[in-house]
């Protein structure tokens, strides 16, 4: 089996790969500091409860944007898992070919999500990701990251209401009934949900009528991507697996 791991800003997500299936997904908080130990207690017991055991491990991958915390996790992986993690960065064979002004400064979540969508359904292809913060990034037919974008999460958005603001609450991310909101929740969900679909259908549009890419297919993925695509005719496919199918194919391409 393969374990993938993708490091984002909230959390770790992990996935455990039998050949391309798919048989197990756990997470963990990534703000929270941990030893290796810590690590790796943990990791283990998340794969036993999903009835793997470590022994049945052949490879891990890791992507990662928090360099904070990859010694602890690297030297979990290699002491309590038994393998030398393949970490996405330069060197790594991915398929797509970066042609931005700084290819080093691309996130590893980036171009996970690329050469997934890329080797699942084809280019020209745009691949929103709805995390931490919302990406928009642009993978041409021939497999060339040519550009990207970047906003503000859904949750950083909701959290900048309630923290700079005196008599603003934390709220449920949702879509209320109506945008024509009466009271406080549901006119601030009003303005996060409608403003973030607003948004993502500007974007679209505007990256198409700029790359005069008419036939671009547009993938969504991330926690929060479901709710903005089920709101949308703008979003083609929404994959709730991509990152993790993107770590396994990378994995594939570097074994060979």
């Amino acid at each position: 089996m393969l374990l993938v791991i993708d490091v984002g800003n909230t959390n770790l997500t992990f996935g455990a790969y039998e050949g391309e299936s798919l048989k197990a997904t756990f997470r963990m908080t990534t703000k929270i500091p941990r030893t290796s130990d810590e690590y790796g207690v943990i990791i283990t017991e998340l794969l036993k409860k999903n009835d793997i055991e470590v022994e049945q491990l052949e490879g891990c991958i890791v992507a990662s944007v928090v360099p904070d915390i990859m010694h602890s996790l690297t030297s979990a992986i290699v002491r309590y898992l038994k393998n030398t993690p393949l970490v996405v960065g330069p060197g790594v064979k991915t398929g797509i070919k970066i042609v931005t002004e700084n290819p080093r400064a691309i996130g590893a979540d980036r171009i996970v999500d690329a050469v997934a969508a890329y080797e699942k359904y084809g280019g020209p292809v745009l691949v929103l990701d709805f995390g931490t913060a919302t990406t928009y990034d642009l993978i041409t037919e021939k497999g060339e990251f040519t550009a990207g974008i970047t906003a503000p999460g859904i949750r950083i958005c909701s959290e900048a209401l309630w923290t700079q603001t005196a008599k603003l609450p934390n709220i449920e991310i949702k879509k209320p009934k109506s945008i024509l909101a009466q009271e406080t929740i549901t006119s601030m969900q009003a303005g996060l949900m409608f403003g973030q679909i607003g948004q993502t259908e500007y974007i679209i549009k505007k990256v198409k009528e700029e790359s005069g890419l008419d036939t671009l297919k547009v993938v969504a993925t991330g926690g929060l991507g479901r709710i903005i695509a089920d709101e949308t005719d703008t979003i083609d496919i929404y994959d709730s697996s991509l990152t993790l199918d993107g770590l396994r194919i990378i994995y594939a391409k570097n074994r060979k």
